[in-house]
């Protein structure tokens, strides 16, 4: 079956001597099975406990491998005649359902029941020596419960593993893959004390570190761990026990050893069953970077849509193009304060999510502002974002009932929206025809309103000037600069140079002037930015967008486009950074605290400059709902899909298979 072994080892040695001493930690081993690079884990998982006729068997077969790792697989089966029809069907489904399993893992095949014994009928299995041929099968162990049956030390899910025959010592199969788009910064495996630890492996060929995955047969979602066996990604702002967190930053990742304790918002993840399978990449400190001009300390990661040259914006642009490139990967978990999961969602066409304000616990977490950060999470399709919403964001209410106004605000959307009746091809166009589909679910039609002009004529009194725009034109960047100098910046810098001599780190530029706009403003001004801020959620909670509807938890639905399509390539300079100023409809949900959910709509054409072909990238809308009624939205958008109105994506070039 083509099997190749490589030995992967960290080993330190003394000079021989007599008396030398010779220390070893195993860190796992590579090996290619029929093509297909695996990892195995340093430790096992379980082992058989062998009688002494089975031990003649295994002695046989270990001779045969000459010792090697034997890939075999688990079978559970609760029919009392497990016949070569019932495998041959459960041999289908792993392959359907599993990106780990291969034939190549049916060299062996245990057997076990787990099925009702009957008190006059012995379970049996039914598979002969041509069947076996048939699968390729060199050897068949059957448990305990079976006639002269072998039994585990620990108990096994069903799935592939891999069988050292001397020792009888079982591990688990991880399937490694090429993270050829370069999104996360390093895979992780556990540790085996509640911990993980970077994965020591790489595939041959391969530019960049791999991630292993572990066979998805192993995990049963059940009420406790309802995401059991979803992997997940991470971006690097969080802190997991064993694991350094980098932010993006060389020198800080040095700096700093590995934590001792796991965020509390991943580890709810965690004890739901998620299995963490690497730190993904993150713009320096979290601040906005644009992929060829700013990106220094690391390498930008490779947004896969339209031609694979276009930036897939900040920061969280590791967890959203990992997801928009592998299908091993269910999940990514990201961070937003002003638009770092909703940017990168809609440049890699993703469900992504700026949560309320607070519904994570954000405790071990690199703070970019306190007052505006928050954890969303990536997906695929509506369903499947919506479970790991309400499981995440375990303090708000559900409700399954949803608006019936639709707010449209024309200065954002343009009145050439609605004066001109939109091309078909064009964004416009895609943006106005998911609008007309979703009123025709909602039963209602949209309603215009003018934020701009709403805000001139209902401002509150403690305004502190007449319009939206120069109230919170420095509101943002301000609290980010004043937050993450005084969190961040200056205890990194100081605590840098009192082990480097006095030397400063190297720091990205938009991290640099962000927080040098951040010293330099006068005392005082983050109260004052503070109190525009709170001006600004009142007015909009009291004028736009009203909690509190019994039912429907919002008394409506705020829509704006995320993203129209449009080319921003990464082979062109864009120029240096600059300061955040300014207010749009991205700074609403960041002052008001509001959620603000983004999701895959459609695509827009455009001429690539660098295939000379047309290609295409995604169309996404915003939803903003009242603060907390955030799992009503995703409630909504699961009927959305059900309704065939919003569909699930898929990797690669393009949105929809």
């Amino acid at each position: 079956m083509g099997l190749l072994v490589k030995a992967a080892f960290v080993a330190a040695a003394a000079p021989f001597a007599a008396a030398a001493q010779v220390s070893f930690q195993l860190t796992g081993k590579t090996l290619v099975l029929d093509s297909i690079p695996y990892f195995v884990p340093p430790s096992p998982v379980s082992a058989f406990e062998f009688n002494t006729k089975s031990s003649a068997i295994v002695a046989s077969v270990a001779k045969s491998f000459a010792d090697e790792l034997i890939p075999f697989s688990v079978v559970f089966t609760s029919a009392l005649e497990f016949s070569e029809s019932a495998f041959e069907a459960t041999v289908n489904a792993w392959k359907t359902q599993d990106d780990v399993f291969s034939d190549a893992f049916l060299t062996g095949v245990f057997v076990t029941f787990n099925g009702t014994a009957h008190p006059h009928v012995a379970p049996s299995v039914s598979l002969s020596s041509t069947t076996q041929k048939k699968f390729g099968i060199d050897f068949l162990f059957l448990s305990e419960i079976y006639p002269g049956g072998i039994s585990l030390k620990k108990s096994l899910p069903s799935g592939p593993f891999f069988l050292k025959p001397s020792t009888g010592e079982i591990f688990e199969a991880y399937r490694l893959f090429n993270d050829e788009n370069q999104a996360f910064v390093y895979g992780v495996i556990p540790d085996g004390n509640g911990g993980f630890q970077e994965l020591n492996a790489h595939i041959e060929g391969a530019a960049t570190s791999a991630v292993a995955v572990p066979s998805r047969l192993y995990f049963t979602p059940t009420a406790e761990k309802p995401l059991a066996g979803k992997r997940l990604g991470l971006k690097d702002i969080y802190d997991v026990k064993g694991l350094r967190t980098g932010c993006g930053n060389r020198a800080f990742f040095q700096l700093n050893p590995p934590k001792n304790a796991t965020a509390p918002a991943v580890q709810r993840l965690l004890d739901g069953g998620m299995v963490l399978v690497g730190k993904m990449k993150t713009s320096q400190f979290a601040n906005g970077e644009t992929a060829t001009d700013d990106w220094i300390d690391l390498h930008a990661p490779y947004n896969p849509r339209g031609d694979g040259y276009q930036d897939a914006s900040s920061s969280s642009t590791g967890p959203a193009v990992g997801m928009s490139s592998y299908d091993f990967l269910d999940h990514a978990v990201g961070s937003d304060t002003g638009g770092s999961m909703r940017g990168p969602a809609g440049a890699c066409g993703l469900y992504g999510n700026r949560p309320s304000h607070g519904a994570v616990d954000l405790t071990d977490v690199m703070p970019l502002s306190p007052e505006m950060d928050t954890g969303g999470v990536f997906a695929k399709n509506a369903k499947d974002w919506a479970a790991v919403g309400h499981f995440w964001y375990q303090n708000l209410t559900s409700f399954s009932k949803f608006p019936k106004k639709i707010i449209f605000p024309v200065d954002v959307f343009g009145r050439s929206f609605l004066t001109n009746p939109p091309n078909n091809g064009t964004p416009d166009a895609t943006l106005n025809a998911f609008i007309d589909q979703l009123e025709g679910f909602l039963g209602t039609t949209r309603t215009e309103i003018n934020v701009t002009d709403l805000f001139l004529h209902t401002r509150p009194e403690n305004a502190s000037a007449p319009t939206l725009r120069e109230m919170l034109n420095i509101t943002y960047p301000a609290l980010i600069s004043l937050d993450q100098v005084a969190l961040v910046a200056d205890p990194f810098i100081a605590a840098y140079q009192a082990t480097h001599s006095g030397r400063m780190p190297f720091i990205n530029p938009a991290p640099l002037v962000r927080w040098d706009f951040g010293r330099a403003l006068p005392p005082g001004q983050k109260d004052k930015e503070l109190a525009n801020k709170a001006t600004f959620m009142q007015w909009f909670a009291e004028n736009v967008i009203k909690n509190g509807d019994p039912e429907t938890c919002s008394d409506s639905i705020f829509l704006y486009p995320q993203s129209t399509g449009e080319p921003v390539p990464r082979n062109q300079y864009i120029g240096p950074p600059g300061v955040p100023s300014g207010f749009s409809a991205g700074r609403i949900a960041s002052f008001a605290e509001v959620p603000d959910m983004v999701v895959p709509i459609g695509e827009a054409p455009f001429n690539s400059t660098i295939t000379g072909e047309t290609e295409f990238l995604p169309v996404t809308m915003s939803f903003l709902a009242a603060k907390n009624c955030d799992l009503m939205l995703f409630n909504l958008f699961a009927s959305l899909e059900d309704a065939g109105i919003l569909k699930p994506v898929v990797t690669g070039t393009r949105l929809f298979s």
